[in-house]
């Protein structure tokens, strides 16, 4: 089963300010249009200066909106169809303190206030419950890539043993998988949170003139689904995740004035999103066979999510005022070319085995019946469908043999099970017969190969009477 093909879904969130540029950026009455007007006399940052204006489309754009519009817009219809067995990631992109994180996770200390992410598991949840025909496990695990470096944000829990080596990155038969990443069993809505709030804890944040709390990390909250039929029959199932993705916020180091460690790790952020950006245009190009996933952990771990079986979610922030319009220029740019991205997500149904082996059993144990019934209302008594004993194999061959050597006119039939066996031991006495010959032939004769003229002259040189050329 898939979902019709589309792509990649783009909305884009203006981080509220009291400086809004009316004058530079306009948004279209159709809630999907965003267009940009830089005046000839007028320099923010690196504009090029050649070019004043630029439209974008995308699927909406959220300007001053509360976190429950954004997470009706961007992410409510992505949770349901991964409870349906797809496929689902949403992505939260731009430029440092542009909102990325409050998106996604949201302020701690307010109920309202809470991201995407809460919402997602409180939606989980409260759909597994209205789902009383389907049996789910959730499993969660949380993965940081700092500096180009995989770690597990969960690996401070108690029953999370030492990883025996350094985590990597692999493809397997689900997709793209991290080995060594521990994964975590949530049975309620509190319990998922739980290990949200143990992860947050242990994300690496940094301090600079735009964002005092900024996220030097990309990071990656997965939810794992396994969803099984309560009814027994029904052997198939479905496994599918969710990734919620935070990314690190891209910096322009003259803007955020970083140093030391904070400029070493805004320049492997700035990389690996550049990373991240080659691989979305070589998605973009149909005409493209070779996408650099592998150019950085970032892009691998995302494959799934960019170019594989997902229903994929962009949520690009930017900041509204004028003094950041290149900065915002350059995530609509990513934006629109993430819209590009074809995407075709298809539920993949697995087989329980166990349930298999049952449902099969069922089926034989029924048709057993019905054949039962049938032999006797045609009178057909002592008629046996069980595999044939040796004694009755024996009884069989016996059978045959006298209607080979015409003591037997005809056999009886009485199944399927029995013609097969007929025409098995027709085979095997054939076989010997040819073989009882062939031993006769030899006592008789001296076979010789007809291809052997040297031992064909010789046999008739001493004129020998008894000779076979096969």
């Amino acid at each position: 089963m898939s979902a019709k093909g589309s792509n990649v879904r783009v909305f884009v969130r203006f981080r509220p300010t009291a400086n809004f540029a009316q004058d530079t950026i306009n948004l279209g009455e159709d809630n999907k249009t965003i267009d940009i007007h830089i005046k000839k006399d007028e320099k923010f940052g690196v504009v090029n200066n050649q070019r004043s204006d630029w439209s974008f489309k995308v699927d909406g754009f959220l300007h001053n909106a509360s976190q429950d519009s954004v997470y009706n817009a961007a992410a409510e219809p992505v949770v349901s169809k991964v409870l349906d067995g797809y496929n689902g990631t949403i992505m939260c992109y731009g430029q440092t303190g542009a909102g990325k994180t409050f998106t996604t996770t949201g302020a701690t200390g307010n109920y309202k206030l809470r991201g995407i992410i809460p919402r997602v598991l409180q939606q989980v949840f409260k759909e597994i419950e209205e789902r009383s025909e389907q049996s789910v496990t959730v499993r969660v695990s949380y993965l940081e890539i700092y500096n180009e470096t995989l770690f597990d944000l969960l690996s401070t829990l108690p029953d999370v043993p030492a990883p025996d080596t350094q985590m990597t990155i692999v493809d397997d038969a689900q997709g793209v998988s991290v080995k060594g990443l521990s994964i975590h069993h949530a049975s309620s809505e509190e319990d998922a949170m739980n290990l949200l709030f143990e992860g947050e804890t242990n994300r690496i944040i940094g301090s600079h003139i735009l964002n005092k709390n900024s996220s030097r990390s990309h990071c990656i909250f997965t939810i794992h689904l396994e969803s099984h039929s309560r009814t027994l029959s029904n052997a198939k199932y479905t496994i599918s995740k969710m990734n919620l993705v935070d990314l690190a916020g891209s910096e322009r180091l003259g803007k955020t004035g970083s140093e030391g460690q904070i400029l070493k790790e805004a320049a492997y952020i700035n990389k690996s999103l550049t990373f991240l950006e080659q691989a979305i245009i070589a998605l973009a190009d149909r005409r493209r066979d070779h996408i650099p996933f592998r150019q950085s952990k970032l892009t691998y771990a995302l494959k799934d999510s960019l170019g594989g079986n997902c229903n994929t979610v962009l949520v690009a922030n930017v900041y509204g005022e004028a003094a950041q319009i290149s900065e915002t220029l350059s995530t609509l740019r990513f934006a629109s070319r993430m819209k590009c991205i074809p995407a075709e997500s298809v539920v993949i149904e697995h087989y329980d085995p166990v349930r298999v082996a049952k449902n099969l059993a069922k089926e034989i144990a029924h048709l057993k019946q019905e054949l039962a019934i049938h032999d006797t209302l045609a009178n057909r008594t002592n008629v046996s469908y069980e595999p044939f004993n040796e004694s009755q194999i024996g009884e069989i061959n016996t059978q045959v043999r006298r209607y080979l050597d015409g003591n037997l006119h005809e056999i009886d039939i009485i199944n399927i099970r029995q013609i097969q066996e007929v025409c098995s031991q027709f085979k095997i006495i054939l076989s010997q017969q040819e073989q009882e010959v062939e031993a006769r032939l030899r006592q008789k004769y001296t076979l010789i190969d007809r291809n052997d003229y040297v031992a064909i002259a010789a046999a008739q040189k001493v004129g020998m009477g008894n000779l076979w050329i096969t």
